[in-house]
């Protein structure tokens, strides 16, 4: 593409694999008709590859895919050229909330003070628009003008490098466990995999499952919809969708008797002290933070102050070295040493 001239794919037929079936399924019937027949009609290589679908009002139509994002034509091709790009209209925009939200966007009030409303499938629509707030406090979003439907992508089996390294060969206990990884590296991804795979049970390294309570404060681990997830996160599982991280993981101690509490991104001071009350109940923790590696991290407050406290025994490093998802390295705390 980097003549600016439309790219199609001869090579590729739309299969009905995993990847297009699910958009077929969960993606397709939030758009708006027109916008459908144009992702429709993208080659299937594009398809498979697809992370976010990009609506901005009056803007050409975007789709986000692995290592790039690519401007999409009437035709259903990808383009770098703008002019030649399908641009979103007034009616596309309205048409599109309304299929988010059943035609009740009022109905969703607690998800856009977040920013976000997530849809059957567990894929999470990031909104922005005319922001409202109330006493310093952001109530809704009105006058929407972009959508950015993220497609979350389940990866069976994504964590199974890393586990060994994760069970204690002595004790035969998970070891706490924080996941270091810039944005859109597979993070969430690995963390989902890893709780699914814990929860159930890891007969090969003789693990036999324990109770792990998930904090999903942005709906992104388990993709609840209407409170059930959408995305395996294991037997014997039990998620706070929604739910402040700190608050969450004080609940699920007091009531839910994990053995393990997972969470993503933390970073702010209430989570290093529900953190420190998950260590003195005897509870695993296994969580993330955005970063770059250890020294990056160790430049935030926060996060320098847990690091301090000796709470991780596994640092998992993620980055793109080798494609999304490489496993950059794994860490053993106590001896500051690699395990790779």
């Amino acid at each position: 593409m980097a003549d600016g001239t439309v790219v199609q794919s001869k090579s590729c037929i739309k299969g009905r694999d995993t990847m297009v079936c699910m958009i077929s399924r969960d993606i397709l019937p939030v758009l708006p008709n027109k916008i459908r027949e144009i992702i429709v009609e993208l080659p299937g290589d594009i398809l498979n590859q697809i992370e976010e679908i990009r609506l901005r009002q009056g803007k050409p139509l975007i789709v986000g895919i692995t290592r790039e994002d690519a401007l999409v034509t009437p035709l259903g091709q990808v383009t770098t050229v703008p002019e030649f790009g399908y641009t979103v209209t007034d009616q596309d925009m309205k048409r599109t909330v309304q299929l988010i939200s059943g035609s009740s966007i009022y109905a969703f009030e607690e998800e856009l003070k977040n920013g976000f409303i997530t849809i059957r499938g567990g894929h999470r629509v990031g909104i922005s628009g005319k922001v409202v707030v109330d006493r310093g406090k952001v109530k809704t979003v009105k006058y929407i003008t972009g959508l950015n439907i993220r497609v979350a992508r389940e990866v069976t089996g994504a964590a199974d490098r890393v586990l060994p390294y994760l069970i204690d060969p002595v004790s035969g206990e998970f070891c706490h466990t924080l996941l270091i990884s810039p944005p859109r590296c597979g993070k969430t991804t690995l963390l989902r995999d890893i709780i699914r795979q814990v929860s159930t049970g890891i007969p090969k390294l003789e693990f036999g499952g324990c109770p792990i309570g998930v904090v999903d404060e942005r709906s992104e681990i388990a993709g609840c919809y209407h409170g059930i997830p959408q995305k395996d996160v294991g037997l014997r599982t039990d998620v706070l969708d929604g739910c402040p991280k700190a608050e969450g993981m004080m609940m699920l101690i007091r009531a839910m008797g994990p053995r393990i509490i997972a969470a993503d991104e933390i970073g702010r001071q209430e989570d290093a002290a529900a953190l420190e009350e998950a260590l003195n109940a005897g509870i695993k923790v296994l969580t993330t933070a955005h970063g770059s590696g250890r020294e990056e991290i160790s430049q935030r407050p926060v996060l320098r102050y847990i690091m301090e406290q000796g709470i991780f025994e596994r640092l998992i490093i993620l980055g793109r070295s080798r494609g999304v998802g490489t496993i950059e390295d794994i860490i053993d705390c106590k001896t500051e040493k690699s395990l790779l």
